[in-house]
């Protein structure tokens, strides 16, 4: 838990604190940050973080699959979904009650939702219109629990803008890890993984997309096969051995070869998917698959930032996956000319990215600005994003 800063001068409310929750694919739980965006950078005044129970993924698991009276558990499920984002706020709002702070002085929190669905199609191809994204959540809920206005249902308006809803994050990743002069990479290692090209001149667009699976394929192998929720530093994938045709296989999924924008998520990269993968290898020791798995995320990776960040000497890495080092150390491998570094290197810590995303996210849309990058997502403009429950 981080330590509240000593002193602060918020009397004079130039502070701007915003609020951001996030529980990404990985379905692990939620992650909370209350940031000051006043000034020229943001400062982390409290973070935190509740897990999810195992029982509660399992059902936001199943909830990625058609099922038998869905439209019920998912709107349990959002109402879970926002008690749970507003017992993170109230621990938040514990870490700085020292400060004198309390809800009234929250602009706004940006809660991002449970992904059950990420179906982004283009208007052109779509065959009943446009596409659609669906994270659950309970906003309205979340205001009356916590007293603090919610910016809720990011995606949405990008996508019906024609553009993919995702990633949402390479924005944020420009404010905080662009570097004049200097091509940055920052890769979000998170169920499904996600790269932001920052580029060397201001001027010139920023580049995002999902590269493939981060994290989730791996998770679900390791809950499996070891009844662990994750595979701790990546030790059980380092204990096996990669299975080439098995890495050919799983490579050869179109999805990988798509032109930009682009966008996927567990519609996709989930456990059938690997089922079917697997036929042919069922005799494989699981260490051997775990060690593929990570080969798979490596390598897909690897392969988005030789191709589009060419110029790029540093890799920041942030997510879940960034506290995988057999995965950090097989990046490395694939990438001999470039730096990989975690971003605590740089200021947030790898688990505050991407809540810190959605904190700024919120800030854009109280200040009727755009959070979208149409370069990233394809969209037709930028778009304000997001739909405002006041407290």
């Amino acid at each position: 838990m981080r330590r509240p800063p000593e002193a602060l001068a918020f009397g004079n409310h130039t502070a701007a604190l915003c609020i951001g929750l996030m529980s990404g694919t990985s379905l692990d739980g939620v992650d909370g940050v209350l940031l000051n965006l006043a000034g020229p950078g943001l400062q982390v005044l409290a973070q935190d973080s509740l897990p999810f129970e195992p029982a509660f993924r399992a059902e936001l698991l199943a909830l990625n699959a058609p099922s038998h009276n869905e439209l019920h558990q998912a709107a349990l499920a959002g109402n879970r979904i926002a008690a749970a984002y507003a017992q993170v706020v109230h621990q938040l709002l514990r870490q700085v009650a020292s400060l004198g702070l309390c809800a009234t002085d929250v602009l706004a929190m940006g809660a991002h939702g449970q992904t059950v669905r990420h179906q982004p199609q283009r208007w052109s191809d779509a065959a009943e219109g446009a596409g659609y994204t669906l994270q659950l959540n309970n906003p309205a809920l979340l205001a009356e629990l916590t007293g603090i206005t919610v910016v809720a249902d990011f995606r949405s308006r990008d996508v019906a803008a024609g553009g993919q809803g995702a990633p949402l994050v390479p924005a944020f990743h420009q404010q905080v890890f662009a570097q004049p002069g200097v091509m940055v990479a920052v890769l979000n290692l998170g169920g499904i993984a996600n790269l932001s090209v920052l580029p060397v001149q201001a001027s010139d667009p920023v580049l995002g997309f999902d590269c493939g699976p981060g994290n989730a394929l791996m998770d679900a192998w390791c809950q499996q096969h070891t009844g662990q929720p994750f595979d701790q530093g990546g030790a059980w994938a380092a204990s096996g051995q990669c299975l080439p045709d098995l890495l050919a296989r799983l490579l050869d999924e179109p999805y990988f070869s798509q032109p930009l924008p682009k966008s996927t998520g567990r519609d996709l990269f989930n456990s059938d998917w690997l089922q079917d993968k697997l036929q042919g290898f069922t005799n494989a020791p699981a260490q051997d698959v775990q060690a593929t798995l990570t080969e798979l995320t490596a390598s897909a990776c690897a392969d988005c930032i030789s191709s589009y960040a060419k110029e790029s000497k540093r890799l920041i890495v942030c997510g879940g996956g960034a506290f995988n080092h057999h995965l950090l150390q097989r990046l490395q491998a694939h990438l001999p000319c470039v730096t990989v570094n975690t971003s605590d290197k740089y200021g947030l810590p790898p688990l505050e990215v991407e809540a810190a995303a959605f904190a700024w996210l919120a800030y854009q849309t109280m200040h009727q600005k755009p959070g979208n990058l149409p370069s990233v997502t394809g969209a037709a403009g930028p778009r304000i994003l997001g739909a405002i429950y006041p407290a």
